[in-house]
């Protein structure tokens, strides 16, 4: 049987879908399901299981909760794995078992039987599952390296003085083997594999301070010589191609490198300061937006109503929280279900972080002109289902989106606001009037981050109780359940968190709260309506993965409570 039919037969897509990827094929050059994945056509893991059933394997699903506890990755040197995109199961009788994730890569096999020298068994699974996973178990044994990055990747000592000109900074004719080009070189590859999502360059009176920001927090890297700070910022506003004998105003820049054979994008923003420009690298990895909604932190009941509301034909759904709270991973992960060749998405978006394949995607410019307004505008003459707002920032845009989801549009945007309630009176605030914001929006939902305890967490017997009381529960209602504490290993840096997930707080609109959005009720009116209707707050949903051991009382106090949580500082630091 060929892949289409057990894809056909497996309900992933039907003869029409299967002929038009054909086409695509032959275009191409791509097999099948290359052809499928690149036309949006189907999902990742269903090729795979396909795959998997086409070649006679096993499909290991790399979702399962247990999946770790069946990979040993000492058995296989980890330049292999991450090159190969290979996972070792286990190794018996002169024979080991690799997940992999393309059964045709026969030249692979070949190579792993010769590298590792034994038989190879296989199983499939999806290559974005794969990567997922090594990324996420091949981190350092601590955080960083002890030794400089200096020590390490410069072999010469730049005599250079503070006061060196930009030119004379760094010279480019000497190539990839130049000693700050290999010192940036460094920087953005250690970021990258230690699961950074920002890379802090901040130049101070006498050096240079490096830090990375992983799961949200910033760790000191290294403190680097001042005397390297004009080559350093030059060599990096080079790759971000722009002017580097500008200093006195703010610029952003993009840089794309390949990292352990991944093409990884970089958003790069220059801002001048009193010892010199800040450099802040944003890393942008395409699968972190591609997780799938049941990975980012939903409980059941507000993953379906999730699933509910994105699947109307119109409406505002308005997604609100603090910058950095993953506002837009949750509104991408929305799109990837809902990007189908029947479907037109169009994007408004201040920058464009992520490119995806069957969505157009927009760039607002204001200096042309090119505005959110311009956009939408715009957009509405396109005739699309759906339309992706990344920031409501004024009324202008708020009337238009309103308008749009009002003729028949289903409409994804975002709101600086604290809770889910505050977004019905922020909208008021703008001057869009109350009877508009009370019929076109479906669904408000708050969201914030917080860290994953790590595998090595051990049970809490004793936790703080004044962090307890912050979450609205007791410390005996604690100890029947499983709350944790970090404990620190080699797979989370000795830190005791790893990744993050988000949780959240779903206000559905009804009647009841639409009369009261009409009639301007204050936010403790309209949150004390949406509780009686079902809405689980930001605490209370946090206080659920305390009770179930995901993260620590002091994590969720921090992004759920952290108006009383200040107020209240003192008192927990003296406990």
């Amino acid at each position: 049987m060929n892949l289409g039919e057990i894809l056909i037969k497996q309900g992933a897509i039907d003869e029409s879908e299967v002929q038009q990827a054909l086409t695509i094929g032959k275009g191409s050059g791509k097999r099948l399901g290359e052809a499928l994945l690149e036309a949006g056509l189907c999902k990742e893991v269903d090729v795979a299981k396909a795959l998997a059933t086409q070649f006679g394997m096993d499909y290991f699903d790399l979702d399962r909760p247990d999946a770790g506890d069946e990979i040993d990755m000492t058995l296989v040197p980890n330049e292999v794995i991450k090159k190969h995109l290979i996972l070792p199961l286990g190794k018996s009788n002169g024979r080991i078992k690799l997940v992999i994730h393309d059964p045709m890569d026969l030249e692979l096999l070949d190579l792993l039987r010769f590298r590792l020298n034994c038989e190879v068994d296989t199983a499939v699974a999806a290559k974005g599952s794969i990567k997922q996973f090594i990324d996420g178990n091949t981190a350092s044994p601590s955080m960083f390296s002890e030794e400089s990055l200096v020590t390490e990747s410069v072999d010469v000592t730049l005599d250079k003085s503070v006061d060196s000109s930009v030119d004379a900074s760094i010279d480019v004719a000497e190539g990839e083997t130049a000693p700050i080009i290999r010192l940036v070189h460094r920087i953005i590859t250690e970021a990258v594999r230690t699961r950074a999502s920002d890379i802090h360059i901040e130049p101070m009176a006498d050096r240079i301070i490096l830090r990375y920001r992983v799961d949200g927090v910033c760790h000191v890297r290294d403190n680097l010589p001042k005397r390297m700070q004009s080559a350093i910022l030059t060599r990096i506003k080079l790759m971000a191609g722009v002017n580097i004998s500008e200093r006195r105003v703010p610029q952003d820049g993009r840089i794309k490198l390949p990292v352990d054979g991944q093409t990884i994008d970089f958003r790069v923003s220059c801002c001048p300061a009193y010892h010199g420009e800040s450099v802040v690298l944003r890393i942008l990895r395409p699968e972190s937006v591609k997780i799938g909604l049941p990975n980012l932190g939903f409980e059941q009941d507000n993953l379906d109503l999730f699933h509910r509301i994105i699947r109307r034909p119109n409406g505002i759904f308005l997604v609100t929280g603090p910058t950095g709270s993953g506002k837009t991973t949750t509104l991408y992960s929305a799109l990837d279900v809902l990007n189908r060749p029947d479907r037109k998405i169009i994007t408004a978006e201040d920058p464009v972080e992520y490119s995806f394949t069957g969505i157009n995607q927009c760039q607002v410019r204001e200096s042309i002109g090119l505005t959110f307004a311009a956009i939408l505008r715009s957009m509405l003459r396109q005739a699309p289902n759906i339309i992706l707002i990344g920031e409501i920032r004024d009324k202008e845009v708020a009337e238009i989106a309103i308008q749009a989801a009002l003729t028949g549009h289903l409409v994804f945007s975002t709101l600086h606001t604290n809770d889910a309630p505050s977004a019905i009176t922020r909208l008021i605030d703008m001057g869009v009037k109350p009877y508009l914001v009370a019929s076109s929006i479906q669904a408000v939902m708050a969201q914030r981050l917080f860290r994953m305890l790590c595998t090595c967490k051990e049970k809490d017997p004793n936790p703080d109780p004044n962090y307890l009381r912050l979450l609205g529960t007791t410390l005996e209602e604690a100890r029947k359940g499983n709350v944790c504490k970090p404990v620190g290993c080699s797979k989370c840096g000795n830190i005791g968190f790893k990744g993050r997930k988000a949780i959240f707080e779903m206000m559905r609109m009804n009647t009841e709260i639409r009369e009261l959005a009409q009639k301007q009720a204050t936010i403790d009116v309209l949150r004390e309506a949406a509780i009686r209707n079902g809405m689980r707050t930001l605490v209370v949903d946090g206080l659920v993965k305390v009770l179930r051991g995901d993260t620590t009382p002091a994590e969720i106090a921090k992004h759920a409570q952290a108006e009383t949580l200040l107020e209240e500082n003192q008192n927990i630091e003296g406990a």
